[in-house]
């Protein structure tokens, strides 16, 4: 269950980290992890970082572009909105194409810079470390006071305590469900669920209630075990990260033989005093001194509090900090490599040629078929016309009167039924149309044709089609 990419010689003997989670005893019975609050340089930036990640997920679902939001994921409608552009069902290969370089994005990135996305920017991280355990702390008190409440008989202050963090957090939960509901169905459509009779949207209402349930669930109860169970990354980690990758590790050279000088007497010791304050912080409860291990989440939290030792004892920081395995084995600092490079280069790639295939795919889809069945029609003597279907995908927010002329040909079309068509907002459209040419302009039996589609006088698009005929 864990890898240990240190010299086990310059670690205790005891591996039972290796056989099971850190929040899971020798019985598999679930161990309550009490953190302590960190402190230090690391957790001041995760906190300011931490205010804007939550401004940013509160605020998008009302930011607009010409009236859409900035983005949506309508599941049930299959309507997906990124950065103010629709999405349809036979958008889905973009999606596809988005699947595939996010996977290869993750694995990149990990390859270069370990589990930075979890302890930084991962939304379960975010939530749980910077809104959720602050409450916790502000309410309970920290770890030390959590424990003694547990261990003392119900009483009013208890019941008081414990009751004011879980309606608090059911609170926090049915925001956070609100928010995640938005990003769904819209700000609008959460509006009226808000404010129209429950009876008109029963679906609705449900659905917050669950997603509110949920979300309480894994905060109040699950916590970490969202990470270490659930959460597939960290056991893909031991596949994605080698020797060079930038880990949050302790400097097992520096920090070994472990012992408080004080209490252990003519032995050389190393700078680790083996005061336990890694483990204490550790939301994930483990000894990051044992290695990199998959419930690490590279939170940074270990780093704080061993700096702030460190501080105490008048020994440089940096026994546990951001390094590589190699970097630890030779005493060099962390450095950014030929690999690491061209992995963040590979990675702006990817990224930028799915910003490419986002920002330049058109507002409007043209399918233009020549009707099964039919070949050719006489027109008189001298033309000869086919019939053509046409189906139109609207993905802006603006009625389309769409008209159809030829380019760079000689002839005519005939709209069957009237003069345009009309393509809804955000909807489709479809009609019948004749092409109609002069004889002495087919030169084949099949001919190219270009049609240019037209709202009033502005072009859209061109389309390609055959034209069927003959030659005399």
């Amino acid at each position: 269950m864990a890898k240990n990419t240190t010299d086990t010689s310059n670690v205790n003997d005891d591996v039972s980290f290796r056989d099971r989670i850190a929040t899971v005893d020798a019985s598999g019975k679930r161990k309550w992890i009490y953190a302590w609050k960190p402190k230090g340089k690391f957790y001041t930036i995760r906190t300011w970082l931490s205010y804007i990640y939550f401004i940013i997920f509160f605020g998008l679902p009302f930011v607009t572009i010409n009236g859409r939001p900035l983005f949506q994921f309508n599941i049930p409608d299959t309507r997906f909105i990124i950065f103010g552009k629709v999405f349809w069902p036979q958008d889905f290969f973009i999606f596809g194409l988005t699947m595939v370089t996010f996977i290869f994005f993750i694995v990149l990135f990990t390859a270069a810079f370990g589990r930075l996305f979890c302890g930084w920017a991962c939304p379960q991280t975010n939530f749980m470390e910077m809104m959720f355990r602050k409450i916790e702390y502000h309410v309970l008190g920290d770890a030390g006071a959590q424990k003694k409440l547990k261990q003392e008989p119900w009483h009013g202050k208890k019941i008081f305590k414990v009751g004011l963090k879980h309606v608090l957090f059911f609170f926090l939960s049915f925001i956070i469900a609100n928010t995640f509901l938005s990003y769904i169905i819209g700000v609008k459509e959460l509006e009226k669920i808000i404010t129209e009779p429950v009876g008109q949207h029963v679906g609705g209402l449900t659905s917050l209630l669950v997603f509110s349930a949920i979300f309480y669930g894994v905060y109040a109860f699950f916590r970490e075990q969202a990470c270490t169970v659930v959460c597939p990354y960290g056991r893909l980690q031991s596949v994605l990260l080698d020797k060079n990758s930038m880990v949050v590790a302790y400097d097992y050279k520096r920090g070994e033989q472990r012992g408080n000088p004080k209490k252990v007497k003519d032995t050389a010791l190393g700078d680790c005093i083996d005061c336990h304050q890694c483990v204490s912080v550790c939301p994930t409860g483990i000894d990051i001194r044992n290695g990199v291990q998959m419930e690490c989440v590279g939170c940074t939290a270990c780093i704080d509090a061993c700096d702030n030792i460190m501080d105490k004892i008048g020994k440089p920081r940096g026994l546990i900090r951001y390094a590589s395995e190699n970097a630890i084995a030779t005493g060099q600092p962390l450095k950014y490599t030929n690999r690491m490079k061209l992995y963040t280069v590979l990675c702006l790639v990817v990224l930028t040629i799915l910003s490419t295939l986002l920002f330049t795919r058109k507002d409007i889809d043209v399918t233009i078929i020549r009707t099964p069945g039919q070949l050719y029609q006489d027109r008189g003597k001298d033309s000869i016309s086919n019939l053509y279907s046409i189906k139109i995908a609207n993905k802006t927010t603006n009625e389309i009167p769409l008209t159809i002329k030829l380019e760079n040909e000689t002839g005519t079309i005939e709209i069957v039924g009237k003069p345009y068509i009309t393509v809804v907002k955000e909807g489709q459209g479809a009609g019948t149309f004749f092409v109609v040419l002069p004889k002495k302009n087919i030169k084949a039996t099949k001919n190219e044709i270009t049609l240019g589609l037209y709202e009033g006088n502005k072009k859209i698009m061109e389309e390609k089609t055959s034209f069927l005929g003959y030659t005399e």
